[in-house]
């Protein structure tokens, strides 16, 4: 049975744990409401860029053609894997790991290639037989446009080379502070931009130079806006993971200093009610 001074002891390592993991919780808080703003400044400039292209496919006069369109026989797939740099954000890296590992399954090694974009992803990976093309670690959680570009630029010269036929993306979509999705995205070869006819009865611009040529040179601008719309999501759902995370720590750690000071406070009221006996029952053996 553990001695008052140990019960003692082990509620201050408690109280110790729970201003950390509150700190976080606030320093997690503070981050997301910046990455959540990210992501609502990010996804309306994403489904702007889709509507022109579609807009432009729309006033296209011949077969759109770019190299991203480009569909082949998938002889190597590229798996672009987002997770995080840090841990204590709940079952966030497990999961997306866990979606990787059942995409990889059944798929050949000489296959397949990763693109692991954070630490944890990498620090699974790297132990394991699956080939790893490419890694970008150290982020902080923070999006960082100039990386990015890095990152898109690695992923389509790799396509353009024809080293590799086919990229898809996994990492986890943010919804809303206590919702996420893990989403699994083909990123190249890009699909033609539907276009629809009621939608191209009333389009009226004048475009110059011409569709071809601006659709030309918007696209690579598409695969940048696709690689920080999957970035900021994943940045955003991780604060928020763990922000829940901490908060569930601090939580269960308010719960076990209740407990133990309970435990403390019943083992103190019987070594006080020991000491008490002792001494009544020493004066009763003077008396006799």
């Amino acid at each position: 049975m553990p001695t008052l001074r140990d019960v003692k002891k082990r509620i201050r390592s408690v109280i110790s744990t729970r201003q950390i993991t509150k700190a976080m919780e606030m320093v997690s808080a503070a981050k997301l409401r910046r990455a959540q703003a990210r992501v609502m400044q990010v996804r309306p400039y994403s489904e702007k860029m889709t509507q022109i292209l579609e807009s432009l496919a729309a006033a296209s006069t011949g077969e759109l053609s770019h190299p991203y369109f480009e569909k082949r026989e998938v002889k190597k797939q590229t798996l672009v894997l987002i997770t995080s740099d840090r841990g204590m954000c709940g079952s966030f890296n497990a999961n997306l790991i866990r979606r990787a590992q059942e995409w990889l399954a059944g798929k050949d090694k000489d296959k397949v290639e990763l693109v692991l974009i954070g630490k944890k992803g990498y620090d699974f990976y790297k132990r394991r037989e699956w080939p790893i093309a490419g890694k970008f670690m150290d982020w902080s959680g923070n999006l960082d446009y100039g990386r990015a570009r890095d990152i898109v630029e690695f992923l389509t010269g790799r396509f353009l080379k024809k080293e590799t036929d086919e990229i898809v993306i996994i990492y986890t979509m943010f919804i809303s502070t206590v919702r996420y999705k893990l989403t699994t995205v083909r990123y190249l070869p890009v699909e033609k931009p539907k276009v629809d006819e009621i939608q191209h009865g009333r389009i009226e611009y004048i475009f110059e130079p011409s569709p071809e040529n601006i659709f030309t040179e918007l696209l690579p601008r598409y695969a940048l806006t696709k690689m920080m719309t999957s970035l900021a999501d994943s940045f955003a759902s991780e604060h928020g993971t763990r922000m829940i995370a901490m908060g569930a720590a601090t939580k269960n750690a308010g719960e076990m200093i209740d407990t133990l000071t309970l435990q403390y406070n019943k083992a103190r009221q019987a070594a006080i009610t020991k000491e008490l006996l002792e001494i009544v029952s020493g004066a009763e053996a003077l008396r006799s």
